[in-house]
């Protein structure tokens, strides 16, 4: 799954333009220096393999790459997609009045981290059981969402931008969805801003960040792997994008803000926040 997750994080990069295509990948991996060799070559196998199957997924082939070893193992990449001006979104076009849809949850660091926890059996475990937020059955379930939900391709997202007429989008990971959202911002041809109404969530994270740690989950802040997509959209034409999208992903998305006129062009978290875990 590593391997997965790894693509599909890759992979984003493009999906977030808008464009399904891909016309090859560069794959990065580090082998585990400190693993026994058994072990090293079954975790590197695993990993390519991994990687491979989510590329092959959305046809994306694999053209070479870079081999090292490292304390650790790691895997990444880099994806190219040769593109007329018409098969893409540039990402600076958002206007006053889109509305903000996400399409994948947030809270995948929580979700790991419990996973950690939990294999530790360290104190942060025990506050989540003394506390009575969550059991072992609750943690891998909360883990398992987060899998599922990091190694899905955002492909089908990409694949509505054009259709809906989506003017800008990004995708959400390691500086959290705020993080993101004002990057974006920053780098828009009008002057507007983005107001966050709504948060979408893994189910059980929130508790774990107000009581146990806080992740920054519900300021915006906490690093997400292989997020989903942030995409500016004409107010009139989301609820069907979100419609279509849940058809061919199985899994629902969120109409989550809105763009507005700001000459500060500040993305933010409005006080009176909604929270949907999922």
């Amino acid at each position: 799954m590593q391997g997965r997750i790894g693509a599909a994080n890759v992979l984003s990069d493009l999906f977030a333009e808008g464009t399904e295509h891909v016309d090859y990948v560069l794959m990065l991996i580090a082998a585990s220096r400190d693993m026994p060799d058994e072990e090293r070559a079954i975790c590197t196998r695993e990993m390519i393999r991994g990687f491979r199957d989510a590329c092959n997924e959305c046809d994306a082939p694999i053209t070479g790459g870079q081999t090292v070893l490292n304390p650790w193992p790691i895997i990444g990449g880099v994806a190219t997609s040769i593109v007329s001006e018409n098969e893409f979104i540039k990402s600076d076009g958002a206007k006053a009045g889109d509305v903000v849809i996400l399409t994948k949850p947030l809270g995948t660091q929580v979700a790991v981290n419990v996973h950690q926890w939990k294999y530790k059996q360290n104190d942060s475990w025990k506050k989540c059981v003394d506390k009575e937020l969550l059991d072992v059955e609750a943690a891998e379930t909360m883990m398992h969402e987060a899998i599922v939900s990091m190694a899905r391709l955002n492909r089908n997202g990409a694949r509505l931008m054009l259709k809906h007429g989506a003017h800008a989008a990004t995708d959400v990971t390691g500086f959290g969805i705020l993080g993101h959202a004002q990057n974006l911002m920053d780098n828009q041809v009008d002057a507007v801003g983005m107001e966050i109404h709504t948060l979408p969530c893994i189910a059980g994270t929130t508790k774990i960040n107000n009581e146990v740690f806080d992740f920054r989950l519900l300021l915006g802040y906490s690093a997400e792997t292989s997020g989903g997509l942030l995409i500016c959209v004409p107010e009139e034409l989301a609820d069907e994008f979100c419609r279509e999208l849940e058809e061919l992903d199985g899994c629902p998305a969120w109409i989550i803000g809105r763009v507005t006129d700001d000459p500060g062009r500040r993305a933010t978290i409005l006080d009176d926040l909604s929270i949907i875990e999922f």
